[in-house]
């Protein structure tokens, strides 16, 4: 099989953003290597299912090799996989914290790895990672003490990797999103989740994909936390 057409790999794809970021790299013509603990397989010939739990390292490791061995490149990684609870923080669980290190750190931080492996022998390749605008403007009313400790350090190694690998071709950003309109927000809760934000209504999926592929063909921008949340980063409101 011919390696010149470009690969993505995608993170929590199964549903929500990164089902729908699966279809517009596929519409850019991409391959995809869609990856989630519940991935189906696909029957389009461009796009490899791989499932496992993002925060194992196996599982981080055989999404690389499968996307090698099927497609024979790795051009950008889309660290979308995530979970978010909000409660207050003397209430969060071990179990809380474990999922949150495990999805949210690990998820990014093992498969990261071995993609930026594989970009520097072809000396190009972007990473973009979801995190969220709770971590520079906190909500009073919406206590995430776990999102921000996760997702803030994920802001923060972007702009480290940014500075480390600049001169090698590979760009590394991240998507900080306000809430968007996913499956895990109940129509019920849309509109007191609307007023979360100064534009006074919640992210629709398509936001959130568009920042992404403007990151993907911005060959100038690296390091860059872009924030898709209605004005929530501009102020108080």
């Amino acid at each position: 099989m011919s390696t010149q057409q470009k690969v993505a790999i995608v993170t929590g794809a199964s549903q929500g953003i990164g089902a729908e970021l699966v279809r517009a790299y596929r519409d850019r013509n991409y391959r995809v290597v869609a990856t989630s603990r519940s991935i189906e397989p696909s029957s389009d010939t461009g796009i490899l299912a791989v499932p496992g739990d993002i925060g194992k390292p196996e599982t981080a490791k055989r999404v690389v090799r499968e996307a090698l061995e099927r497609f024979g490149r790795i051009d950008t990684l889309v660290n979308n996989a995530g979970v978010f609870l909000a409660k207050p923080f003397t209430e969060f669980t071990q179990d809380d914290y474990d999922q949150n290190m495990s999805v949210n750190v690990a998820g990014f931080f093992h498969i990261t790895q071995h993609a930026i492996a594989e970009m520097l022998k072809q000396r190009s390749g972007h990473i973009v990672t979801i995190t969220t605008s709770l971590v520079n403007q906190p909500i009073a009313g919406v206590p995430a003490a776990l999102a921000s400790l996760t997702k803030g350090g994920l802001n923060a190694v972007t702009q480290e990797l940014a500075i480390e690998y600049a001169k090698s071709g590979v760009r590394v950003n991240a998507v900080s999103p306000g809430v968007i309109k996913t499956p895990m927000h109940p129509q019920e809760t849309h509109a007191a989740l609307s007023t979360l934000h100064p534009v006074g209504r919640m992210g629709e999926i398509r936001d959130i994909v568009d920042a992404v592929l403007y990151l993907e063909g911005a060959s100038f921008v690296t390091g860059e936390i872009l924030h898709v949340d209605g004005g929530q980063n501009a102020g108080r409101w």
